[in-house]
């Protein structure tokens, strides 16, 4: 079932400059619709078809060898296309689109289906992988972090090799391509972090506990989410701003891997099983 929403955005707020000067709003997320029925939702992308493809982990913690996850095809607009569009899946995360062939991250393992056709898919063994999390194409290859080990892997030609491993990785969750950079998310610390090609690593933000997905916000700045219940905003200097927080509220919606599309931002949320749509806004001013 979809909910559609026409309600004012969350509040915006601005940095105030010394002296007059366009200043870089904090965007706000104007809530777009919910859909619900999803079995522990956790990534998504767009599909060859413009479709979205969501990831299931199932009934377990995403850590169980059981077949139970799988992989839905929604449309734009929140409703459910083909709920097992790819299945027999063991707990799916991580979601990225290549050269026509969908990767998701799966425990130990890297999948790979058709981009277009689903179904059931190939594997690929990260060895020594834990919990394989976060997925993304950046500088010709498949990029996948895991979350029990610290580690970057890198998938090209069918094979999984290590790419990155270090201290300040500890819970590392999301990751990004972004030019020349790759993007990192960690729940240890919270931090985003950018990494170049040749795996020298800036800290950008750091107090997001539990960070999850990451997104570039239209005008500059990063979308966090933190899977508890937060979406924070995070500007080009590194001040961070949360602009959703339902982790006091009695039924947290977690906010998993967040993916931004345009002005468009989706999250698929763990618990309650839904996947929530907003459209991000922001309007910078002179001071």
């Amino acid at each position: 079932m979809l909910r559609f929403f026409a309600f004012p955005a969350f509040a915006i707020m601005a940095a105030c400059a010394a002296t007059p000067a366009r200043v870089a709003a904090v965007p706000a997320l104007e809530p777009l619709w919910i859909a619900d029925s999803f079995a522990a939702p956790e990534s998504v992308v767009v599909a060859p078809d413009g479709n979205y493809l969501v990831s299931n982990v199932g009934i377990d913690d995403g850590d169980a060898k059981n077949g139970d996850g799988f992989i839905s095809k929604m449309s734009p607009e929140g409703k459910v296309i083909e709920r097992y569009w790819a299945a027999k899946i063991n707990g799916p995360k991580g979601l990225a689109i290549q050269d026509g062939k969908l990767y998701a991250s799966d425990i130990d393992a890297v999948m790979v289906f058709d981009a277009d056709k689903g179904g059931l898919g190939k594997k690929i063994p990260v060895d020594g992988a834990i919990f394989l999390n976060g997925v993304t194409a950046w500088n010709g290859a498949i990029h996948v972090s895991d979350s029990g080990t610290g580690r970057i892997h890198r998938i090209e030609n069918g094979m999984a090799t290590l790419w990155l491993e270090d201290a300040r990785f500890g819970g590392i969750n999301g990751v990004l391509g972004d030019g020349d950079r790759l993007l990192v998310s960690t729940m240890d610390t919270g931090s985003l972090f950018s990494v170049t090609a040749d795996g020298a690593i800036t800290e950008i933000a750091s107090g997001m506990i539990n960070a999850d997905g990451i997104g570039l916000v239209p005008g500059g700045g990063y979308l966090v989410s933190s899977w508890p219940g937060q979406v924070h905003y995070v500007a080009e200097d590194g001040t961070v701003t949360t602009l959703l927080d339902t982790t006091g509220d009695e039924t947290p919606t977690f906010q998993n891997d967040l993916k931004i599309f345009g002005d468009i931002v989706i999250v698929p949320n763990w618990q309650p099983g839904t996947v929530t749509a907003w459209r991000v806004v922001r309007s910078d001013r002179v001071d």
